[in-house]
């Protein structure tokens, strides 16, 4: 079954298309006269033409002067940002042709009014590079814009994949299914501690003295987060045992507090699950919620694979669940890194949730699976029953929503192009619902403002009970060299054990090159040297890791770490990659 964009997609991408031909003429004219007064910066910038010219032409809109800041950080989100955003749904994405009705739940009481519901503080998120400040890999894909899963510049020469280390994990049971080692989506988290911090911390002593230590945090399928060097995969403090089995990527809080946030993705011998926030500096348990949650329209089903955001200023945790609620909860942090010192007092505790228009028991159900993205007040999120999601974060109030056709896994992706801000995502294929053989699954290019659908691009995947096919991964959007392209792994696209890494053109929605071999959960990720040339690199289902030129699709590594199926995404550091399998590994690499 074929999807049709129709005329008003067709008119949409040949608008985009112009626009992108304009705004490239203005860009040109805008940056030749401005390079004067802009030379000394520009000669900081180690960047592309392409990136150099948007600096000047979107430095009216973002207040920044050329000619007076020094600061490559503050002209690099000056770029990240949409010359304006005001969403809107239009006919098509209308809320009410998919999601019947919603509601407001605050510390326990069901609002009677939705209009009454306006939120305390102003939730308002800048661009996805202003996310943090902390050196590292804070959340699953790096930030509210779910653009990133590496850290620094590569120095990769020869194009090779070098084990360094390897550290042991475990498996737990729990009625009849075993969970083993690192599963989907699995990314480890990152962090360089400062030194003060490190002082208050349960590490082992060499750990707190090691200046230039990076601390990887491994939430796991046996139960256990593992906390380990970087450099050596040497434990830096005894792995926390909590009981659940953890499938998601936790997050740990983009201003460098010692907390670490991680939902169960499964029921355990323990209870049903839930959500912890951990600190940090002794590994207690803090706060936890979210299981049995009578505000739930999905009973007890309590999972949590999403990986949260923080709002830095205003404090606030944001998780959606599985359950199909999305928790808003005010933290009121006290922390004291000179004492050594962390605690949280969560109030007020909102809770906003949605019924879809084909939502049942059977097929298409509520929750999220996905982490969701931020752009200013507003939250993209899919769900389990095909709805692609833009929710007003500061009224709660449902703004556009998008059909994407299928139980949804992938996380949303912002890309702010030419000014303006768009949104890629994908699906996957579960077997019965739209058929019971195969499915188109697409990928698509959405106008972040209405919802709209820019283009699409199809796969024809086949399913199995229990296994989907089509995209279980998130997108990796490409940059510096790599800015015209977007990357993504879809699953059995030619038998059930197959599937292609595409390669595909932002502005066209065509295929640029694909890389075909055993099919991958495991989400690309680019990475770049210096110079801005990138490489993108990917893990399948058959143990393999790939490394290939971004732009030709080149095969400069094919490296196999397990005999079975890594569904865990990587995150990379600089030049060392870390990535968990199901058989009970976390591998330390070095891309060379």
């Amino acid at each position: 079954m074929k999807r049709k964009i129709g005329k008003r997609k067709r008119q949409l991408k040949r608008k985009y298309l112009m626009k992108k031909q304009l705004l490239t003429g203005g860009i040109l004219g805008a940056a030749a006269l401005t390079v004067f007064g802009a030379a000394r910066l520009v000669g900081k910038i180690k960047e592309s033409a392409n990136t150099v010219s948007m600096v000047a032409a979107t430095s009216g809109d973002s207040g920044l002067n050329m000619e007076q800041t020094d600061s490559l950080a503050e002209v690099k989100a000056a770029m990240a940002k949409p010359a304006s955003f005001s969403p809107a749904c239009v006919e098509s994405t209308k809320p009410s042709l998919y999601i019947d009705s919603t509601a407001i739940e605050v510390n326990g009481q069901t609002l009677a009014n939705l209009s009454d519901y306006q939120s305390a503080d102003t939730h308002s998120f800048d661009a996805g590079i202003s996310y943090t400040d902390v050196d590292g890999i804070v959340t699953f894909r790096g930030n509210n814009f779910r653009d990133t899963a590496s850290y620094g510049n590569t120095q990769i020469k020869e194009g090779k994949i070098t084990d360094l280390w390897t550290a042991s994990t475990g498996s737990i049971t729990v009625g009849d299914a075993t969970w083993s080692g690192s599963g989907w989506t699995g990314q480890p988290l990152m962090e360089k501690w400062s030194k003060e911090a490190k002082q208050s911390m349960n590490m082992y002593d060499w750990a707190k003295e090691k200046d230039d230590l990076v601390e990887v945090i491994y939430a796991c399928m046996d139960g256990y987060v593992y906390f380990l060097d970087l450099e050596t995969g040497e434990p830096t403090r005894e792995a926390l045992f909590l009981g659940y089995t953890f499938k998601g990527s936790g997050a740990l809080d983009p201003r460098g507090y010692p907390i670490l946030y991680v939902g169960a993705g499964y029921d355990s011998n323990e209870g049903t699950a839930r959500v912890f926030v951990v600190n940090l500096l002794d590994c207690s348990v803090m706060y936890t919620f979210g299981n049995n949650d009578s505000f739930s329209l999905r009973g007890n089903l309590s999972y949590f694979d999403s990986s949260a955001l923080v709002d830095a200023n205003t404090d606030t945790l944001i998780y959606p669940g599985e359950n199909g609620i999305l928790y808003l909860i005010k933290l009121n942090t006290s922390y004291d890194p000179a004492a050594g010192t962390l605690s949280i007092a969560p109030d007020p505790v909102v809770k906003w949730h949605y019924y879809g228009t084909r939502t049942s028991v059977a097929s298409y159900w509520l929750g999220m699976e996905d982490s969701a993205a931020i752009y200013d007040g507003y939250i993209f999120m899919s769900d389990n029953g095909g709805n692609l999601m833009c929710l007003d974060l500061n009224t709660l109030q449902l703004v556009w929503v998008q059909d994407i056709l299928d139980d949804s896994n992938s996380s949303p992706v912002l890309s702010v192009e030419d000014g303006h801000l768009y949104l890629y995502i994908s699906t996957s294929f579960r077997l019965g619902w739209r058929s019971n053989s195969t499915a188109e699954v697409p990928v698509w290019k959405i106008d972040a403002e209405t919802g709209e659908i820019i283009w699409q691009k199809s796969y024809e995947c086949s399913s199995e009970d229990g296994v989907s096919g089509g995209v279980q991964s998130t997108i990796a959007v490409g940059k510096e060299e790599l800015s015209d392209y977007i990357y993504v792994t879809v699953a059995r696209t030619g038998g059930q054990a197959e599937g292609v890494l595409a390669c595909i053109d932002k502005n066209t929605g065509e295929a640029v090159w694909e890389h075909a071999a055993a099919y991958a959960w495991s989400s690309p990720v680019c990475v770049y040297n210096p110079d801005g040339s990138g490489k993108v690199l990917y893990c399948n289902s058959t143990g393999h890791i790939y490394l290939l030129d971004g732009k030709t699709g080149e095969v400069l590594d094919c490296h196999q770490i397990s005999e079975g199926v890594i569904e865990a995404s990587p995150a990379v550091y600089q030049s060392y990659m870390v990535v968990g399998t199901r058989d009970c590994k976390i591998w330390g690499m070095e891309l060379q």
